[in-house]
């Protein structure tokens, strides 16, 4: 892979980040999700019902995927730390890579990691709001968890299935 292709992978990066931190920044705006206000959760958090599957419902998650491992007071900074170690590892790897499917992969993750850091550092728990619970399970995520799944389901693909070193 050409350092003009790493670059722009490494580009990529931003764009997801300012992509996950505006949506959350719309989110944190809306007075119907009352974002803030529900925050400590004392009071309820909001919800805009879209069709039957999907609406848009703000919910802090302070876990660290799919609400899994409730992280509060030091394991807030431990899972900051870890995330972002995680991240750093990945962009060495994303620099070294060989292939462009996994260089798309790691930037997707590494985007998707530091945006969702941005928020633990600033509130202690993650803006999600897509809201797929109707669907016969619970499924609220963000941009930023978007682009970690894919680009995780691509390293997957990459490292697993059309890998033949």
């Amino acid at each position: 892979m050409s350092n003009r292709v790493r670059y722009s992978l490494f580009g990529l990066i931003p764009l997801i980040l300012v992509l996950d931190q505006w949506s959350k920044y719309l989110v944190l705006q809306e007075p119907r999700f009352n974002a803030l206000g529900c925050l400590d959760g004392a009071e309820l958090c909001g919800r805009i019902e879209l069709s039957p599957i999907f609406d848009l419902s703000m919910v802090w998650n302070r876990g660290v995927s799919f609400g899994i491992g409730q992280s509060e007071g030091v394991m807030r900074w431990v899972l900051v730390i870890m995330t972002l170690a995680i991240a750093i590892g990945f962009a060495v790897w994303l620099w070294r890579a060989g292939r462009l499917l996994t260089g798309l992969a790691l930037s997707l993750v590494v985007g998707g990691a530091i945006g969702n850091v941005i928020d633990r550092i600033r509130f202690g728990a993650v803006v999600d709001f897509f809201d797929f619970s109707g669907i016969y399970f619970i499924w609220v995520f963000n941009v930023a968890d978007a682009a970690i799944t894919v680009g995780a389901v691509l390293l997957f693909i990459d490292q697993f299935l059309m890998s033949q070193e």
